[in-house]
């Protein structure tokens, strides 16, 4: 006998169901997605280069902490040495150089409105150190008139630091010059061997207690530190500059490293980026920050840096929001990677939960729509049948009839539909079984009276 079908359910109906209910979300979302490297921009860089200064300075120790850390986390990070903070600036502006990080002494800025360039924090101070030779004491800049002065190198801070003081002290013009007053451009370790032979009379570093050459020079027979007993008054003209003590023995007590108290002027260094830092590395490179400075030194409390104050250049906003919330909730609990990218879709996340809650809310009509036009495509079915059944003398499809709703109740056997939808789906199969039962009742009716035509 040939196989019957009422056509109502055909092979994987509920997958296709499924898909139709809700292939419009599903498409939506999956153009999103594909569309999603385009929308939010490229991936976090693995590498970044950070401009430091010379092999022996603290910016490029520093650094290398800074490696160590970012590499836990896949980032390779390049350190360039330069000649000054000076040199770091220009780097970051330039956008052939690859320099997107620097490490900048405070007071160098000669535009701090600069678009280009973001804070991500001050981390530590470093004075200015003042040395001379000579046994008449030194207490003013105004006592270096007439000597032979080791200012920094080109493109250094140093060097931008120390004309500043000296032009404010009508010791040199801007370029460095003056008719009394001769001003020489050298690096720390030439400014220190030139200090130490008596090739100069002064010398300007700006660089951190703890560097060797410090102790060097404190210890130096003939050479001495001047200490700044208006560090208030360049403080009022300079706010960038701090005031600080450096106490009797602080650097070596066995010693009595430095032999008496000195009052410093101290800049505060920055970590700053280009606007081409990728957002995403800016949480890793405060949490670097923090693991390194806030320990504190001999001029600063714990804890006191990193900071958001004495900050060369305006605050990136996403460092600033660190600082006064601290890692988001992606950051802490899952991977750099991960969360980097997350973080980085949410933005354009918002706007694609909008497109798609109305898509979403009109799912749940659309499937309950689904399952009732489906019970009654069946009841059609019965219906037709019903009808042909009520009819007196038709019996012609009386064994069609019954293939029919015998198929029709294996289909139903086999559909699965909500529970929310259970009564009307057994008042189907409770009334296909009746008008089935009807149409065996009215074949076997008619059989005898076949065969007594016959």
């Amino acid at each position: 006998m040939r196989k019957l079908s009422t056509g109502l359910l055909k092979p994987k109906d509920k997958e296709r169901s499924w898909l139709k209910m809700w292939w419009l979300p599903l498409t939506t979302l999956l153009v999103a997605l594909i569309a999603t490297p385009w929308l939010i921009g490229p991936a976090c860089p693995r590498k970044i280069v950070i401009a430091t200064g010379s092999r022996t300075g603290a910016y490029f120790a520093f650094a290398q902490q800074y490696r160590e850390i970012l590499a836990r986390d896949g980032i390779d990070l390049e350190i360039r040495n330069t000649a000054g903070s000076i040199e770091n600036t220009q780097l970051l502006m330039a956008d052939d150089s690859g320099v997107s990080l620097a490490i900048i002494q405070g007071g160098t800025a000669t535009d701090k409105s600069m678009p280009e360039l973001r804070s991500l924090a001050s981390l530590y101070k470093e004075p200015i150190w003042v040395f001379y030779r000579g046994d008449k004491t030194v207490q003013r800049l105004t006592d270096l008139r007439g000597k032979r002065i080791a200012i920094g190198a080109q493109g250094s801070g140093t060097r931008a630091v120390a004309l500043d003081l000296l032009q404010e002290n009508h010791i040199a013009t801007s370029d460095g010059t003056n008719s009394a007053t001769k001003s020489v451009s050298l690096n720390t370790e030439q400014s220190v061997a030139a200090i130490k032979s008596g090739d100069v009379d002064a010398a300007f570093f700006v660089i951190s207690p703890h560097a060797p050459v410090i102790r060097d020079l404190l210890e130096t027979e003939g050479v001495r530190l001047m200490s700044f007993h208006r560090a208030d008054a360049y403080h009022r003209q300079h706010p960038y500059l701090s005031r600080v003590t450096l106490e009797e023995g602080v650097l070596d007590l066995a010693n009595n490293t430095p032999a008496e108290d000195s009052l410093l002027l101290a800049p505060t260094a920055n970590l700053v980026a280009s606007d081409n830092l990728h957002p995403a590395l800016v949480p890793l490179l405060v949490k670097a920050a923090n693991e390194i400075h806030k320990q504190g030194s001999i001029l600063q409390e714990p804890g006191e840096f990193p900071s958001v104050k004495h900050v060369e250049y305006p605050m990136n906003a996403v460092a600033g929001r660190y600082f006064k919330s601290g890692p988001s909730i992606l950051y802490r609990y899952l991977p750099f990677w991960a969360a980097a990218r997350i973080n980085q879709m949410k933005l354009f996340l918002l706007p694609l939960c909008t497109l798609l809650l109305p898509l979403l809310k009109t799912a749940p009509p659309l499937y309950r729509w689904r399952i009732r036009s489906r019970i009654y495509r069946w009841y059609r079915v019965l219906r037709e049948v019903d009808q042909k059944l009520r009819q007196p003398g038709e019996t012609a499809s009386l064994a069609e009839d019954i293939d029919v709703l015998k198929t029709l109740e294996s289909e139903l056997a086999e559909v699965s539909v909500p529970l929310s939808y259970m009564e009307e789906f057994y008042n189907l199969r409770l009334h296909t079984a009746f008008v089935l039962e009807r149409l065996q009742q009215r074949q076997r009716d008619e059989t005898p009276n076949i065969r007594a035509a016959a």
